[in-house]
């Protein structure tokens, strides 16, 4: 009987770990330490874009501090969100980390519950329902999506550019139509029409879907495509590889996947902002209850520095451009401009040029 009861607790203690990748065996010590701990989305902290930024974040948070330990416990499917949260705050971490909006009911249901642990989330706000002990993390994407989309408008040769989506939702919302200003404000600047089409994956992991209908694209006329789609930009990327074209990749500097295709990347420091958010928690600042926004102006959304495949008259023109968007002094006839983020602030948009 008891060595049934053994192999009963292993099997069980195996199956519970194994619906987790966690890196942190100190999680229940108490010695003074500010500890920090994330669960990523699907994808892992290797996916070179969002979650990797976040993860980058966290390790910059604790290089740059003093008695600081950082962690994270990667989930295999999303059902494993609240199992993992809920693992977490059982330890003894002053802070723990969301990254995605498709944590949101997870941090929620599990901050509800734990009301002596402080959480944060990375693209969602919970408006006026936010717990106390939660703070939502959001970016102004539009921003960067905008000079890319100038970018793009500046570059292509057949006037013609291509938009891969993920899933549909407001944070792609954002990237979509604030590459579509930035195209419509560059055509308007050279006095040509530039036509930008649109298609979304339904998913941010199916890199084949990705490249196909990126080839697509390209077999129409498309010579610059930008996603905003996760995993699904590497079949994108795979794409203009093979057809000798531009993208654009997202999130993080993605030129590294192929170094004479990537035009640029409209970035999203997540890592900045977990980094931001992270110090003022341990410096004693009350977050919770809050949606922290971030964009330009705190150094959260841009582009890269350099880009061998981008013209540098472009790319100055598009850090002026910046500047103007940091500053809030863009016009349109004579109309200053709110960079849109979604449909109905597209069309907006649209009729400040007539």
């Amino acid at each position: 009987m008891k060595k049934l009861l053994s192999i009963f607790l292993i099997i069980l203690i195996t199956s519970s770990l194994s619906a987790c990748s966690w890196n942190d065996p100190q999680a229940t010590s108490d010695d003074g330490v500010f500890k920090v701990t994330m669960v990523p989305d699907l994808g892992g902290i290797n996916d070179q874009s969002f979650n990797q930024s976040a993860w980058e974040g966290l390790q910059k948070f604790k290089s740059e501090q003093q008695n600081v330990e950082v962690s994270y416990m990667e989930s295999k499917q999303s059902s494993d969100f609240a199992l993992n949260l809920d693992r977490l705050s059982d330890g003894n971490y002053d802070l723990i980390w969301g990254i995605g909006f498709s944590m949101s009911d997870a941090v929620y249901d599990t901050a509800k519950i734990n009301l002596d642990k402080n959480y944060a989330i990375v693209d969602y706000s919970y408006g006026n329902e936010t717990p106390n002990n939660v703070t939502g993390v959001m970016f102004r994407s539009q921003e960067s999506a905008f000079m890319v989309g100038y970018v793009a408008a500046k570059t292509t040769k057949t006037n013609k550019i291509g938009f891969v989506g993920g899933m549909k939702n407001s944070i792609i919302y954002q990237f979509e139509y604030g590459f579509k200003a930035g195209v419509l404000y560059a055509a308007k600047e050279m006095g040509k029409g530039i036509e930008v089409v649109s298609q979304y994956a339904e998913s941010f992991t199916d890199a084949a879907k990705g490249k196909a209908i990126a080839s697509k694209m390209y077999s129409d006329d498309c010579d610059v495509v930008f996603h905003a789609a996760g995993g699904v930009g590497y079949g994108v990327i795979e794409a203009a590889k093979d057809k000798n074209k531009f993208a654009i990749g997202v999130d993080r500097d993605q030129s590294s996947i192929a170094p004479d295709n990537v035009l640029t990347s409209a970035l999203k420091n997540v890592g900045q902002a977990v980094d931001l958010v992270s110090k003022r928690i341990m410096n004693g600042e009350s977050l919770g209850g809050t949606t922290q926004t971030f964009g330009l102006k705190e150094g959260c959304v841009g582009i890269p520095v350099k880009n061998k495949n981008m013209d540098p008259q472009i790319y100055n023109e598009t850090i002026r451009l910046s500047q103007s968007i940091v500053d809030g002094n863009i016009k349109i006839n004579n109309k200053e401009i709110t960079i849109p983020y979604d449909y109905p602030s597209y069309l907006e948009y649209i009729s400040t040029f007539s």
